[in-house]
């Protein structure tokens, strides 16, 4: 065994971004200023359109904001998927609001589509598809019943850069707004950090208010003033969600960087999906024509009843000196929920087999081509010594 532990994920960093963050030190400027502006404006430039681009400091500031922004209001009910992660629903609880969980899709992993228009009720003002691991949700689905029944789409992409979906970059499709997310972990990363995205300038102008305590200029325009310029307005009761330069200046470089990360992780994804072919396993789901898979996690599920559990796998890779982990525990599952909303196991019957028997093994652009191989070879000799 190899005695070097293989973590699941770890981020790659370059010498680019250790000598920006440098000179954001050296400058003074290390909270928001000319590189948060600047990542902002190559963010829009990447994506194209008539994107507007707001960085903030986790993506789940950016939903929060960007729920506020739509008008979500206390007892509004917003449609989240019970297969995410929680801060998809708890920036619902936030604004009051209450979050109506709906199960996935078995083939996809994404929300159950069939299963959005039963949950709208009256009350409803949102939906949010989260795009797992990757792979875009079937978004046209999911904007058509949005218009027929005048309902906000916030999208959920903290897995999803650069996503294309029929063409179009996830970011510019026909939806209220988008938030990406660049934790650590992710395609690409500013450390803690993420995107808030929109077409409409009205939700970038209200979320860039509340970004920063609800005060009527950035406190960037007012201190690079060359004037006195130290008048401001509180106008409404905001966040604290501004990203650094510290953090942008990490992004800038990770953005230009963005397509040779999205190349390696599909041809790690594509190897992957030659050498586990003929284990008892289902590989992930692959995108349709004209659309792509970002490939943030590389998520297995194993076969039932065939001698080996998910946790006994994991177990098994830890001690073959590789770490896994599991995306995700269904909201469902989680005590706050559960019992906030009285979910039941039997209600989300597609989440609960999911959620038994998936494993994201590790996948990440730092990794090399021994690395994945070691994988690849941990995995095979865990199923030939377990028997069905």
């Amino acid at each position: 065994m190899n005695n070097k532990f293989l973590p699941f994920s770890l981020p790659q960093i370059g010498e680019d971004e250790i000598n920006e963050v440098v000179d954001s030190l050296r400058n003074g400027w290390i909270t928001t200023g000319p590189k948060a502006k600047q990542f902002e404006a190559d963010f829009e430039v990447y994506l194209g359109g008539d994107v507007q681009a707001l960085a903030v400091n986790s993506a789940t500031s950016g939903l929060h904001l960007a729920l506020e922004a739509v008008g979500v209001k206390a007892g509004d009910e917003v449609i989240v998927p019970t297969f995410t992660f929680t801060a998809t629903a708890e920036v619902v609880r936030y604004l009051g609001a209450n979050p109506v969980f709906i199960d996935s899709d078995p083939k996809t992993l994404n929300m159950n589509i069939s299963a959005i228009e039963k949950a709208i009720t009256p009350k409803t003002k949102a939906i949010i598809p989260v795009h797992f691991a990757g792979l875009a949700c079937d978004m046209d689905s999911i904007i058509d019943i949005a218009k027929r029944k005048n309902l906000k789409v916030i999208e959920d992409a903290a897995h999803a850069f650069p996503t294309i979906y029929k063409n179009k970059l996830i970011g510019t499709l026909d939806t209220d707004a988008t938030v990406f997310s660049f934790y650590a972990n992710k395609t690409m990363t500013t450390a803690e950090g993420g995107m808030l995205v929109s077409k409409n300038s009205k939700i970038i102008e209200r979320a860039k208010i509340m970004r920063l305590h609800g005060i009527s200029r950035d406190a960037f325009d007012r201190y690079q003033s060359k004037t006195p310029a130290w008048f401001y307005e509180v106008i409404e009761p905001g966040y604290k969600y501004n990203m650094p330069d510290i953090s942008a200046a990490i992004g800038i470089h990770q953005l230009k960087r963005i397509d040779s990360f999205y190349e390696k992780r599909q041809q790690m994804a594509e190897k992957y999906n030659q050498e586990l072919a003929d284990l008892p396993i289902t590989l992930p789901p692959m995108p349709k024509a004209s659309s792509t898979h970002a490939w943030h996690i590389y998520p297995i599920q194993l076969a039932e009843n065939y001698g080996i559990t998910r946790d006994e796998f994991i177990i098994r890779m830890a001690e073959e000196g590789i770490g896994c982990s599991v995306h995700f525990i269904p909201l469902h599952k989680q005590p706050i929920w559960r019992d906030t909303y009285n979910l039941l196991p039997e209600d989300f019957p597609n989440a609960e087999r999911i959620f038994n028997s998936i494993v994201s093994i590790p996948l990440f652009t730092a990794m090399t081509d021994d690395d994945q191989n070691r994988v690849i070879k941990a995995i095979h000799k865990i199923f030939n010594n377990t028997s069905s």
